[in-house]
């Protein structure tokens, strides 16, 4: 059993920045896809990034060139940079990551930009 803990999330205004880092723990056999999503209210949960164990990434085409995600593999934990934050970034974000073929989510972590 694999249990994820976000943190970083909070208020900021547009245009500014917040660094959201999640840290796995428990019973880990291999880490394989970690990443992102994110839930606004009244909105289906949809993905921000995803990053492989060998550092391939994927991120939502309304993120691109704003938002970084990167690893450590060491410390099994994950990392989204978000810089020029939007209004529309509001959103519960959660961490995710795949461990022998199970899916684990983190609790969520409120991300809020105000304009």
């Amino acid at each position: 059993q694999v249990h994820l803990v976000e943190s970083g999330g909070g208020l900021v205004q547009a245009g500014g920045s917040l660094r959201l880092s999640c840290a796995a723990s428990g019973i880990i056999f291999r880490i394989g896809p970690m990443g992102w999503y994110r839930q606004a209210p009244g909105k289906q949960r949809e993905l921000v990034a995803l990053i492989t164990s060998g550092g391939s990434t994927n991120y939502a085409d309304s993120v691109k060139g704003r938002f970084t995600i990167s690893r450590d593999n060491a410390k099994n934990s994950v990392y989204l940079q978000m810089n020029s934050l939007k209004p529309e970034d509001t959103a519960v974000y959660y961490c995710y990551a795949r461990d022998l073929g199970t899916d684990y989510w983190g609790q969520g972590t409120q991300v809020t930009v105000s304009s």
